[in-house]
């Protein structure tokens, strides 16, 4: 248990290291607070302290302006989100000990390797393609983009790396591997003018969504 606190305590030093550099988009700070009260509620859970109700914000619910049923159902709500995650921890842990793997004694972390061939679409003009992972079940994306620069000539704008478009998706944790799905995600935004008409005066190097493809790596 000693190990397990110790290595939930070194991911919270490192959050709020990351959240004391104010260098955080405002959607990614607030998704990395959730992650930090989550964590908290539960390092107090397997410690046997007690339960803190918290909004889907992460903010601690005032009982002078909350409702007691509100409270209760919050505190419900929390209590088993809790034993769910506690539950995945013992089955990764029953896991690991039939392969005969230490537990706890080193963080896992995964990976996972793109190795881009080629992108057809008529669009005609340039465009900037999209690559990350997401997790329908919840309907987000958990990691960042990998951008590809493609020029209207059916080339990449980086000509250097044409046949060595390569990306490695890194610190995918052991919660990921357990997720019931896992798509990897291209979104295609062109990059141009809002008329294509000749002989009209228009605008250029507008970004527009064109399109979206999706697929399950293997």
């Amino acid at each position: 248990q000693f190990r397990h606190v110790q290595q939930l305590t070194y991911s919270l030093i490192e959050w709020r290291s990351q959240i004391l550099s104010g260098t955080l988009p405002k959607d990614e700070l607030a998704e990395l607070k959730k992650k930090v009260t989550a964590k908290i509620d539960y390092g107090n859970r397997i410690l046997g302290l007690d339960l803190v109700v918290r909004d889907d914000n992460g903010n601690i619910l005032d009982p002078d302006e909350t409702s007691t049923i509100s409270l209760f159902k919050a505190h419900e709500t929390a209590s088993k989100r809790i034993d769910e995650r506690i539950q995945e921890e013992k089955s990764l842990q029953q896991s690991l000990d039939l392969r005969g793997q230490p537990i706890f004694n080193s963080t896992h972390t995964y990976s996972l390797y793109v190795n881009f061939k080629n992108f057809v679409c008529n669009i005609g003009e340039d465009a900037e393609l999209l690559m990350s992972l997401y997790d329908p079940d919840l309907s987000k994306f958990i990691s960042e983009n990998y951008l590809v620069r493609w020029g209207s000539n059916g080339m990449p704008k980086e000509i250097e790396k044409l046949n060595n478009l390569q990306a490695v998706f890194t610190d995918l944790s052991s919660s990921d591997l357990i997720r019931p799905r896992i798509s990897l995600v291209c979104q295609i935004v062109r990059v141009g003018h809002m008329e294509l008409k000749d002989g009209k005066k228009h605008t250029w190097g507008l970004r527009r969504p064109c399109g979206v493809a999706g697929g399950v790596p293997s």
